[in-house]
């Protein structure tokens, strides 16, 4: 059974997309910590990160380098955190959530509900940094 990244991957299941190459994608949280916060995922569905092969890994790393700094620009913050957990979707992923206090990065918070309009929006400002 394909993961819910690999059906967003699939153009299964729509997503607001930050980025996008031949191997990785880039989209927003649908249960965001903070406006802007940003999944970074291999199209390879591979559960844990470590389990990329070391190239993948590598490239991934950069990839999100790449959406940060993008994020940096488009949305107020002192700095993009980073987190991989991967409790939570069998397949590989790395969060970049833009930080303000340390407390935007506590998972534990209550999530933010978003509307579409809000949601494009976010993806507009980031893409378009």
């Amino acid at each position: 059974m394909s993961s819910v990244f690999t059906k967003i991957i699939n153009g299964e299941i729509p997503a607001y997309k930050i980025a996008e190459d031949e191997d990785f994608i880039a989209f927003l949280d649908v249960m965001p910590l903070v406006k802007g916060h940003t999944l970074v995922v291999p199209k390879k569905e591979v559960d844990l990160i470590f389990d990329l092969d070391s190239e993948d890994y590598k490239n991934l790393w950069s990839f999100a380098q790449h959406v940060a700094k993008k994020i940096k620009k488009g949305i107020p913050c002192v700095r993009v955190g980073v987190a991989v957990v991967g409790l939570e979707v069998p397949h590989a992923h790395i969060h970049l959530i833009p930080l303000n206090t340390v407390d935007d990065m506590n998972f534990k918070n209550q999530r933010l509900k978003l509307s579409a309009e809000e949601y494009s929006e976010i993806q507009n400002l980031i893409i378009n940094s």
